[in-house]
């Protein structure tokens, strides 16, 4: 009857235990209404169109299709976040664990000789040789009468929610850094092909110039500049090899190869940067993975609170025991043999000289710091989409007035060669227009380089990639 009595008393404490501490409510960030530079953009109704995870695939290149389906299981740095995710939820399982009843047994077996213990168990005969045998439980069960086990599983599961968080932070980021790396690498190989056409085109003047020298009508002068300019391109198209070795060495690493072990051989052509939508500055709060994490290191930091304002409070554990001791393992679970206990036990800290409101303090100001550090986080995520959608827009405003130039450039560049081989115009300004050709030239190939590398930015930035759904208007 008593021991129905204590059972009621331990589940009615159970039943109105409550937790201790601040229930978490995530705090106000500031969001604008909508972003700075939409202008040229079309924004996305947010129940048109969902977050892509194959988000490269916008690019339509086989080849990079193909990278990013390696670095996502290759790279050493999703591997280790990988890692810590497991870790995370296997601490978030332990705490849950600690909300239960701990049950545990032994047993033992001694041969002894003259023990009391052996003239209990042998009628008395305290000379002689016996046998011990024991088998006992245990059984333990902290109750969580003030939630202080429940926060610190609260914590834990928003530990490991935030760890989620950062493995796919983590997988963005190798993608983003690979198809950055996949672009800058293809836009090398642009430049270099480039050049190696302009050299074949200068070898060209440098051999009209020599000839025209032969006959007395050019300078030996005009041949030097020649020679230099040709040189000077030649010099540059091996110096474009040294990017490239170093780009496709960085790739290898994404991948989580050596970079002797890996290889990707030059393709003519770039890709065209694609055009999509943005979204409104709210959806950033959902799509980003690192606001994500940083929302759910607020919310593990909350809980701690509570933890910590436990502490102020007695700890309440019920513990159970059982032994039994024999002669032999017939005798073992004889009633007689039988020794239990069953009680709760309370222990509260009486002085302890401002230590737990210290770490009452302490976690408060832990918690306000990832209160900053969320709010930072959504601070730079929304500098990080204004500067690439400038950057895009004027990038695109930029490619044309330079495609004009490159035009421009071009015409000059035949007009005055034919000119210096009618012998109207010195050989120098032949090298001028070569020379405002060839920049122009590589001018744009910067910027359309740069316009793909931002684009790949600017997904990575929005949480990644775009998929149009039929609802798209």
């Amino acid at each position: 009857m008593k021991l129905r009595q204590t059972s009621l008393l331990t589940l009615s404490l159970l039943l109105s235990a409550c937790a201790v501490g601040p229930d978490y409510q995530r705090p106000g960030a500031p969001v604008p209404a909508s972003f700075k530079e939409t202008e040229g953009w079309k924004v996305s109704q947010p129940q048109a169109v969902d977050a892509d995870p194959n988000w490269w695939s916008i690019y339509n290149d086989p080849v990079l299709d193909a990278l990013e389906k390696q670095v996502t299981v290759s790279s050493q740095n999703v591997a280790a976040a990988e890692a810590a995710y497991r870790g995370a939820m296997a601490a978030a399982d332990a705490a849950n664990a600690a909300l239960f009843p701990t049950i545990g047994v032994s047993g033992s077996f001694t041969r002894e000789k003259g023990s009391s213990g052996i003239s209990a168990l042998t009628g008395g005969r305290a000379s002689g040789l016996g046998n011990v045998v024991t088998a006992g439980g245990q059984a333990s069960w902290a109750l969580d009468v003030w939630g202080k086990l429940r926060r610190s599983l609260e914590a834990a599961e928003a530990t490991a929610q935030g760890s989620g968080d950062q493995l796919a932070a983590a997988r963005l980021t190798a993608q983003a850094a690979l198809a950055s790396d996949y672009f800058s690498l293809r836009g090398a190989d642009e430049l270099k092909r480039l050049l190696d056409a302009t050299v074949v085109a200068y070898e060209k003047s440098l051999q009209i110039t020599r000839n025209q020298y032969k006959s007395g009508t050019a300078a030996k002068s005009d041949v030097d500049q020649a020679l230099t300019q040709l040189e000077s391109t030649r010099s540059s198209a091996i110096a474009v090899g040294i990017t490239r070795g170093q780009l496709e060495h960085a790739i290898a690493v994404l991948l989580g190869k050596a970079p002797a072990d890996f290889s990707l051989a030059p393709t003519p052509g770039l890709a065209d940067a694609p055009t999509f939508p943005v979204t409104v500055p709210s959806a950033l709060l959902e799509r980003r993975p690192d606001i994500a994490a940083a929302e759910r290191q607020m919310a593990a930091a909350n809980a701690q609170i509570g933890v910590a304002v436990a502490a102020y409070y007695p700890d309440l554990t019920f513990t159970a025991s059982t032994s039994n001791t024999a002669s032999n393992f017939g005798h073992l679970f004889n009633a007689a043999n039988n020794v239990w206990s069953f009680g709760p036990s309370l222990a509260e800290t009486v002085i302890d000289w401002g230590a737990r409101g210290a770490q009452v303090d302490q976690a408060r100001a832990a918690y306000d710091q990832q209160v900053a550090n969320y709010r930072q986080t959504v601070l730079t995520a929304f500098q990080q989409v204004e500067d690439d959608m400038i950057s895009l827009t004027l990038l695109a405003q930029q490619a044309e007035v330079e495609d004009r130039a490159v035009t421009a450039a071009g015409e000059a560049e035949r007009l005055i060669t034919n000119q210096y081989r009618a012998g109207t115009v010195a050989y120098t300004s032949v090298v001028t227009a070569q020379a405002a050709a060839l920049q122009a030239r590589q001018s744009a190939l910067s910027i359309h380089q740069n316009r793909l590398t931002t684009t790949v930015a600017l997904l990575q930035a929005m949480g990644g990639g775009w998929k149009v759904t039929s609802a798209a208007p």
